[in-house]
């Protein structure tokens, strides 16, 4: 079970902030609960809800973080450098995905705090919050080139991690995944195989 699943457990959109997980979770255990309904599939839901909520607390960032941010001192917004851990390029095979969209101020000003976050996120390996963060990003600047190369890097990342952890049927999952959000990166590719390679070494 991926991210997105957690948050449709609680019916909620993946991104969602930690308000909205607790408050759905306070509603959704009061209508499930043991206690107040004993029937049986009520209760494999209040185990369902609780399991994503559990997960989602250490996922979801405060409402604060992901909706107000603070006014910059300038009034343009530098977008962030190319992604450093793979140097990644778009590819010659996607012209027309050259030239990125124009962003408004506010997704300038959220695509770059984001990214400083994931940075952090990834260089303390916590991965699964990194995932909330991009998956959210990207699905509220799903036309961004950069943002998804972002992820698909977050993807292999953590695919590596899990390698390392012996997660392989887990590993394959998210390298795989990486491959399919970016799939024209060469950059990526020669990571991920190597990748798959140390995964069948394990194997």
């Amino acid at each position: 079970m991926d991210t997105a699943d957690y948050y449709r457990q609680l019916g909620l959109r993946s991104g969602a902030s930690l308000e909205a997980v607790k408050a759905s979770y306070r509603r959704l255990a009061r209508l499930y609960h043991p206690d107040v309904n004993p029937d049986h599939l009520a209760r494999e839901k209040f185990i369902a809800v609780t399991e994503a909520y559990k997960f989602l607390l250490d996922v979801a960032q405060p409402e604060a973080k992901v909706v107000s941010q603070p006014e910059p001192t300038q009034t343009t917004v530098v977008s962030p450098p190319p992604f450093q851990p793979l140097r990644v390029k778009i590819s010659r095979q996607e012209p027309a995905l050259k030239r990125n969209v124009q962003l408004s101020e506010i997704e300038q000003k959220l695509k770059h705090n984001s990214y400083r976050e994931l940075q952090q996120l990834l260089k303390y390996k916590r991965f699964p919050r990194a995932i909330a963060l991009i998956e959210g990003l990207a699905q509220r600047i799903p036309q961004d080139i950069e943002i998804r190369q972002w992820q698909a890097i977050t993807y292999q990342r953590f695919g590596r991690h899990l390698i390392k952890e012996k997660k392989l049927e887990k590993a394959r999952s998210y390298l795989k995944k990486a491959l399919k959000t970016d799939p024209h990166n060469r950059a990526l590719w020669a990571e991920v195989e190597r990748d798959f390679r140390q995964l069948e070494k394990v194997y």
